[in-house]
């Protein structure tokens, strides 16, 4: 059985997409089959596997409706072992749609659960907030990463976050689990990046993931080519970070099986 992972954070520029692209793309690589779920409205995910958003007729919208199931609205990506339901501007209105339905908060649930035998893992990008969206995406998974910046403000809003995970663990489930928190945008020669990795390790510990995210101009090119670091630049910094992270998760969920 597979495992269906968030990756979730209501700050926006912490990294959330470029963390869920390079993880598909690497465990994809590690010949674990993957699924990428879209769910953020910008459809950056989709456009950062080479896919033309403006071209998408099936995806998010139509699992969370409940409109087609969630086998109609996987299309393949270039990249090895990694499936993808994308994501297209229509999402916007899913927010206001779904909430006058009954069970709201389990609609990606109901429509993905049966997906779980086959793929290894099923990567969810949330949008950028604590809305019915990102509440759909918790409640459907087993656990959550959260990626944090190496900056100023790195820990504010993060109490909410976690108070968030708190109530979708009380009232919609209850196997909700921490993954791991990720520091990404990390740059070593910044004594700031270093206070905000030594205070993130010194407040959660083991929660932390062992590999660090580090600046890289090569991440940063990948999605304007539609592609993955992975297969933008194999032997850059950025590919080997998320490798690394990659056969992290798996080491983890080995000893957890």
């Amino acid at each position: 059985m597979g495992k269906i992972i968030a990756i979730a954070n209501q700050k926006g520029g912490v990294g959330k997409t470029t963390t869920t692209v390079n993880l598909a793309a690497s465990l994809g690589v590690l010949e674990k089959r993957v699924l990428l779920i879209d769910a953020d409205p910008q459809a950056n995910a989709t456009s950062g596997l080479g896919i033309d958003v403006d071209s998408v007729e099936l995806g998010s919208y139509q699992l969370l409706e409940h409109t087609k199931s969630a086998k109609e609205t996987i299309i393949q990506t270039t990249s090895p072992n990694v499936d993808l339901i994308p994501a297209h501007i229509d999402l916007v209105a899913i927010e206001i749609e779904l909430v006058d339905k009954e069970e709201r908060e389990y609609m990606m649930k109901k429509a993905i659960i049966h997906l779980k035998k086959d793929y290894d893992y099923i990567l969810i990008d949330c949008a950028p907030s604590l809305g019915l969206l990102t509440l759909n995406a918790l409640t459907a998974a087993d656990s959550v990463i959260i990626p944090i910046q190496c900056e100023y403000f790195a820990l504010e809003g993060l109490g909410k976050l976690l108070n968030t995970i708190k109530s979708v663990q009380r009232l919609h489930n209850p196997d909700l689990d921490i993954e791991g928190m990720l520091l990404t945008m990390y740059d070593s020669r910044l004594r700031l990046s270093n206070q905000v990795v030594d205070e993130v390790r010194k407040h959660f510990g083991d929660m932390v993931f062992e590999t660090v995210i580090q600046r890289n101009v090569r991440l940063s090119e990948a999605p304007s080519y539609g592609e993955s670091i992975i297969k933008y630049d194999a032997s850059s910094k950025g590919a080997t970070n998320y490798l690394n992270m990659a056969d992290e998760i798996v080491k983890k969920n080995k000893q957890t099986v």
